[in-house]
């Protein structure tokens, strides 16, 4: 489906605005119930697939979507952040090797410097470290309502300026 989700983001702030408001919504809702202790059974981590699959969606925030159902589902605050940063590795590892695949059908057209490469890799290891580390502490900490207002907040400033 990759074509179809890459249409998506065609630049459509009104939608990008709005599924900010809803990932908003779902971080908020985590607030309002009591999440439980229980270790994330199949089932569970079965429906967090399907949340991370919705969260193709431009301003579907991935780990928010995890994350949030995953707590509405009763499951442990500690284990539910860091099963949801792991839950990533396997498509972003499968997207980079269809990339890679399709770099190495058509070697002639790529002529991005190795050293650029391993620049951007290592930016892109270290920003995301940072970005999940804060993360999993604010999910730790039952924070996930500043999060919402970020969302809240750039989905309304998306909306406005559409």
């Amino acid at each position: 489906f990759r074509d179809e989700v890459e249409s998506l983001f065609s630049g459509n702030l009104v939608l990008v605005g709005s599924a900010l408001l809803v990932t908003a919504l779902l971080l908020v809702s985590t607030q309002l119930v009591k999440t439980g202790e229980k270790k994330i059974p199949f089932l569970d981590a079965f429906i967090m697939g399907i949340a991370q699959a919705v969260a193709t969606i431009p301003g579907i925030s991935r780990s928010g979507a995890t994350i949030s159902t995953a707590l509405l589902l009763k499951n442990n605050r500690s284990d539910v952040a860091k099963f949801s940063f792991l839950m990533v590795l396997l498509p972003i590892i499968g997207a980079a090797l269809l990339d890679i695949l399709s770099l190495s059908s058509s070697p002639a057209q790529n002529s991005i410097a190795v050293g650029s490469l391993i620049t951007g890799f290592l930016a892109a290891y270290l920003s995301g470290y940072l970005a999940c580390t804060w993360m999993i502490s604010l999910v730790k900490k039952g924070y996930l309502y500043w999060f919402a207002i970020y969302c809240a907040l750039v989905g309304i400033i998306s909306i406005v300026f559409a």
